[in-house]
């Protein structure tokens, strides 16, 4: 089942489920009136959704053109972001380029921050070209949003809790980054608004790609209609989904809604490889690691933040080509 969130002018928008192949949507106001009402009442509303479901697969007459560029983040505002960084090569590579260590246990225990969540970007809405000059960069990423967790919830618990499975751009401003983290408390001004695919899917929409803990597809990134990243998020991620849920919930419950993100997906290239997308390399998911790379390769980085007219598009697609959560465009202007 997919679902995505139509602007009706309200804040969290209007739910509609969307058609596996993403044209053709139908309106679920008269089971829940939005995603937050729909996940906070799961197991009452679900299977009156699956059945809407059905229906716009079939095409019925009711179903209209699902259009992306009316569409919110499935959860316009939530309340509460959580973000991982649970592929461990992005922090080693971020790191090592500027000569910096790694965490004590950081293989052993997650690192988890809150974000902004009260405002998200839709997910074809502009980047402010204000933020230029602070170096804007993307990070593609997965994240779930989930149910009801308890406190010290065991790994189980924090599966079941997963409802739904959509991508983010966390939109992040490198400039101001090294500032806020050498005060310790937290990122602010760094992270502006983040950005989420139209649709989120249930897990059972994705078959074996997902297992339960981990999205097992390349997270494909173009920059200006070039390719940019195609790492799979299912290789190299040392903390899964569950795990990341539980260690949230360690010392407080959760909020149905709580959306989870996974980190930067970030692939190691292999034993004498390179990073070069033509000769096979998983490439990046943000730009960062590209100047990492490079710094650490050719002495220097090359590649520029991004500038005003640029634009990123962040998809996923099933091993026959078809895009699953729709893309996320950002455009810097």
């Amino acid at each position: 089942m997919k679902l995505a969130s139509i602007d009706d002018g309200s804040r969290d928008a209007s739910l509609v489920i969307v058609s596996r192949d993403l044209t053709r949507q139908v309106s679920a106001r008269h089971i829940a009136r939005n995603l937050q009402e729909a996940i906070e009442h799961w197991h009452e509303v679900s299977d009156g959704l699956r059945s809407l479901a059905t229906v716009v697969e079939h095409g019925d007459p009711q179903c209209e053109a699902f259009d992306p560029r009316q569409a919110v983040s499935p959860l316009p505002r939530a309340y509460q972001w959580l973000d991982g960084s649970a592929f461990l090569h992005h922090m080693e590579l971020a790191r090592r380029s500027r000569g910096a260590s790694m965490p004590a246990n950081y293989r052993e225990d997650p690192l988890i921050y809150q974000g902004g969540s009260d405002v998200f970007l839709a997910p074809h809405q502009s980047i402010d070209a204000r933020y230029e000059a602070y170096g804007v960069d993307f990070e593609a990423e997965v994240a779930v949003i989930i149910g009801d967790v308890p406190a010290q919830a065991d790994l189980e618990t924090a599966r079941a809790a997963i409802r739904l499975i959509m991508l983010v751009n966390d939109v992040t401003l490198r400039a101001l980054v090294h500032g806020e983290f050498m005060k310790g408390l937290g990122f602010v001004h760094c992270k502006p608004a983040s950005a989420f695919t139209p649709v989120a899917v249930t897990p059972d929409e994705l078959g074996e790609s997902w297992d339960g803990a981990r999205l097992h597809r390349p997270i494909r990134v173009d920059v200006n209609d070039q390719p940019f990243g195609r790492a799979n998020a299912g290789r190299d991620m040392a903390f899964d989904f569950p795990r990341l849920i539980a260690h949230a919930a360690h010392t407080r419950p959760l909020g149905a809604g709580t959306i989870i993100g996974s980190g930067t997906v970030s692939n190691a290239p292999p034993a004498g490889a390179d990073y070069d997308l033509a000769q096979g390399g998983a490439g990046f998911s943000c730009i960062v690691e590209k100047r990492a790379a490079e710094q650490i390769t050719d002495g220097a980085p090359r590649t520029p933040y991004l500038r005003c007219g640029d634009e990123v598009r962040i998809w996923c697609e099933t091993p026959s080509g078809q895009s699953i959560f729709g893309s996320i465009r950002n455009r810097l202007m």
